[in-house]
């Protein structure tokens, strides 16, 4: 689908430092930094040129792999690295855009930002915020969201990014947890028009949890700070970031992520998979509450870059408000989720000029085939690869991803990202690289920004990823990799569905339902069946105006994928369940389907659509 030209290759920051590496090209870079890891992530904090204290060693795996410490004695500040720094060289270029729902428009230069953060971080520690404390951010996406990030960092403080959409009980769950000391939230936000009362959220959800945090109000008034405090550098494995992924349970697990880890990981992350550049105009459509929120923040900032925040929906008041987006603030490089562009496509091709873009950054889900073709071509004109990678909020950056300067096939994640020693194997952990044949996705070594555990509960750690195959991560999600090289996901690894004997993954069953005209977007779950021991239905969300019946849907998902696949149930449903994020939340779906609990559901954005799913299965 994407076969880079000369001067994107020349332009490419891979490219870079593949000519800093004296390799014959990326593959072999690649190679080499799965193998030599000691070697590569020094070359890389180099190229990048992020600022840390010399360290006595890369890494110390003495305890084991699961616990394996990164830049062992070397000091830094995330803050300093992704602001402050900044603020010296370019004190007027433009650090954070924030966009409201209402058409405001607001802009921090870096000496702006910096100064905030500094302001902020001194009325942290007015309050008491110590290193290691936990200080909390329930805000929206705008400027103050990199303000309060950074602030937490300049002090060594754990911040702890809660979804702007939860409600209270979500909240008052994270609050005590955490042990939150501090909690920097807004009076009220917007989301589609309607106000979304966030203090008042807020103060409920403490009196639930008993807490007694202090509460720092944005817009923020900090003119009475005079903006001096240095600040701290802090071991590279002090935490940094605590954030909390929605469990099987009602228990969200905490993720532990530290600084010199998280800040090398996601630096190289955007600077040699997504080839952002100091100055390029960066726009994600996200919450802080996702992985891609901190993700933004940190590796965008690293490289000097502008964050473009956006507040509320990126389709309301217009349904292209995410392309004017682009073509206002001249983005180049955008990220979205798969299930976003499925959103987006029913409203037709952008006429905003988005001529300024670069490259696509693309997580969350596979692909399917037609709206992948569809952002490429239709949206990016076939001269915007589509970076799709795949990682996970305890993965901290990417586990595969492809990069500008190399070809990429549709739907595929190119291959492992750099210095990561990816597998996939079989049920007896020998590998199917190359085979075609879809295995478990593994990761052999460690690797810089991987959590350092589960807050205060470090045996679900070890059982989630790495009792399976002792020494080895085992991340959960199906792949294969074909003869070329390239790499496709399949869907997690617990949604597999074993029909007749026949493993298949719910990605393939979507795509082929959506491959169908009358087909917006569709879900697909496994159900107990008496012979097949499994079957599938599907729950498909068609375009406006169209006639079709279950039995057409069936019959050509069954012509794509073989009449041993074809689904027992078509279920038509005006919406599917969705985080913020737009990720499809299919256990959700499959409980309510079948009738059983559907676990944490505090991340989803419109839990009235399971009402109507649980209907439309009687």
């Amino acid at each position: 689908m994407w076969t880079p030209d000369a001067a994107t290759i020349e332009h490419a920051n891979a490219t870079r430092l593949v000519r800093r590496a004296g390799v014959s090209d990326y593959a072999e870079l690649v190679r080499r930094s799965q193998a030599d890891p000691a070697w590569f992530w020094p070359l890389c904090i180099d190229d990048m040129g992020l600022e840390l204290s010399p360290w006595e060693r890369v890494y110390d795996d003495s305890r084991g792999p699961e616990w394996t410490t990164w830049f062992v004695g070397s000091k830094l500040s995330i803050a300093h690295n992704c602001v402050h720094r900044w603020a010296a060289r370019r004190p007027d270029a433009i650090a954070a855009v924030g966009l409201g729902e209402d058409g405001t428009r607001r802009a921090l230069t870096f000496s702006e930002l910096s100064r905030d953060v500094t302001r902020l971080a001194e009325e942290l520690v007015s309050l008491g915020v110590r290193p290691g404390d936990r200080v909390a951010i329930f805000l929206p996406m705008s400027p103050d969201v990199a303000v309060a990030s950074n602030a937490i960092a300049h002090v060594g403080a754990v911040q702890v990014p809660i979804f702007s959409g939860f409600a209270a009980p979500a909240v008052a769950q994270r609050l005590e947890a955490s042990e939150a000391k501090v909690v920097i939230t807004q009076a009220e936000s917007s989301r589609r028009g309607k106000p979304v009362p966030m203090l008042a959220i807020l103060e409920e959800a403490m009196r639930e949890a008993g807490s007694s945090a202090h509460i720092v109000l944005a817009p923020f008034e900090l003119d009475a700070h005079p903006g001096e405090l240095a600040a701290v550098e802090v071991d590279s494995e002090t935490p940094y970031l605590l954030t909390y992924t929605s469990g099987t349970t009602g228990k969200p697990k905490g993720v532990v992520h530290v600084q010199g880890g998280f800040l090398v990981s996601i630096a190289r992350e955007v600077c040699y998979q997504a080839d952002v550049h100091e100055g390029d105009v960066v726009h994600f459509a996200t919450d802080m509450g996702w992985i891609m929120g901190p993700w933004t923040v940190v590796g965008v900032g690293a490289l000097g870059g502008t964050i473009v925040f956006a507040e509320g929906a990126p389709d309301w008041p217009e349904h292209d408000r995410l392309w004017r987006t682009v073509e206002q603030e001249r983005v180049t490089s955008l990220g979205l989720s798969p299930t976003l562009a499925r959103a987006l496509l029913p409203n037709g091709d952008p006429q905003s000029d988005l001529s300024s873009l670069r490259t696509f950054i693309t997580t969350g889900e596979p692909w399917n085939p037609e709206p992948y073709r569809w952002l490429f071509e239709n949206v990016g004109g076939s001269r915007v690869p589509i970076i799709n990678c795949s990682g996970g909020t305890e993965v901290g950056a990417c586990f595969l991803s492809p990069t500008p300067a190399g070809p990429i096939k549709a739907c595929s994640l190119g291959g492992p990202a750099l210095g990561m020693a990816m597998d996939i194997v079989d049920d007896d952990g020998n590998s199917l690289v190359g085979t075609g044949e879809v295995g478990e996705l593994v990761c052999r070594k460690p690797f810089p920004g991987m959590t350092r555990g589960f807050w205060r509960d470090p045996d679900k750690f070890i059982e989630a990823y790495w009792s399976r195959i002792p020494g080895i991560w085992v991340h959960g999600d199906w792949a294969s990799a074909d003869a070329d090289g390239f790499w496709f996901l399949h869907g997690r690894s617990d949604d597999t569905m074993n029909i007749a004997g026949k493993r298949i993954g719910p990605a393939e069953l979507e795509s082929a339902a959506v491959d169908h005209p009358a087909v917006r977007e569709a879900a697909a779950i496994g159900v107990p069946h008496p012979v097949k021991g499994e079957t599938a239905w599907i729950f498909c969300c068609l375009l406006p105006g169209v006639d079709v019946t279950e039995d057409e849907i069936a019959a050509h998902v069954a012509g794509e994928l073989g009449k041993a696949f074809r689904p027992d149930k078509i279920v038509f449903v005006d919406a599917l369940p969705k985080t913020r994020s737009a990720k499809i939340v299919r256990r959700a779906l499959k409980a309510t389907a079948l009738g059983t609990d559907p676990g944490d559901l505090s991340s989803l954005e419109n839990p009235e659509s399971l009402d109507a799913i649980g209907a439309a299965v009687a």
